[in-house]
């Protein structure tokens, strides 16, 4: 995708979950690009590491606060950001269950409801409540991952986080339905699976850096900008099965 040049507005990602770890990483990706980057931060988080990137990119880069599992931070956004046009809207934030060895069976009804809230049902209701100020030909992603695919699962492990993934992947299909029917828009749907990533999720056996999941997952959703439709991609343009 070409840069941005003077004679070319700077386009906008709306990027939920930006503080740390993946959703830092985009966004400085992007910055680097040209891009202008409205990034989210929970409340209480103090200077984070999205603080230090607007240090250096203070014109690109504005930082509002959200925690997706609560609806009333989510709708005073939507409030200020209500005459606002973003080109991306990506839903970054996620989290894994304290025991990822458990079974299913094992697993308590509270930590279930938990992260099947966060994992699946808040980023539907942050897609839901600001796709408006997503333009019509504009793109929605979420941060899924490989283990949200039912074909590919043949090892178990992580039942919980796998499916709240496979919920969230089922999630979209059923949004990407609902655009599809709407012709007033065209825009380009994706859910993102960017490998097994040493971060404070992924944890320190995890297969890649950050630095090789990230760029290419950058590169791979501004291949998929202007391209309609609803798709399952790794952060190498791979189509996961569903």
């Amino acid at each position: 995708m070409p840069d941005t040049t003077p004679n070319t507005p700077a386009q906008t990602i709306l990027l939920i979950g930006a503080s740390r770890g993946l959703g830092h990483a985009m966004a400085a990706e992007f910055l680097k690009k040209g891009w202008n980057v409205v990034g989210t931060v929970r409340e209480g988080s103090g200077h984070t590491l999205l603080h230090d990137l607007q240090s250096e990119y203070q014109s690109q880069l504005e930082i509002e606060i959200l925690d997706i599992c609560k609806p009333d931070q989510l709708n005073t956004l939507h409030q200020r950001l209500s005459d606002r046009k973003f080109d991306i809207l990506f839903v970054n934030a996620g989290t894994a269950n304290p025991d990822p060895s458990q079974t299913i069976g094992e697993i308590s009804t509270k930590d279930f409801t938990d992260l099947m809230i966060t994992n699946a049902l808040s980023p539907m209701r942050v897609i839901e409540t600001l796709k408006a100020c997503v333009t019509p030909t504009g793109t929605i992603g979420v941060m899924s991952s490989g283990q949200g695919s039912i074909s590919n699962n043949e090892t178990g492990l992580r039942e919980l986080y796998r499916g709240t993934k496979a919920a969230l992947n089922m999630f979209m299909r059923s949004f990407a339905a609902r655009e599809a029917a709407n012709a007033d828009t065209s825009r380009a749907l994706v859910t993102m699976a960017p490998g097994w990533v040493r971060t404070d999720l992924g944890g320190p056996e995890g297969r890649l850096s950050i630095d090789e999941s990230i760029p290419g997952l950058v590169n791979v959703l501004l291949e998929k900008h202007g391209k309609p439709g609803l798709e399952y991609l790794d952060y190498q343009g791979r189509t996961v099965p569903w």
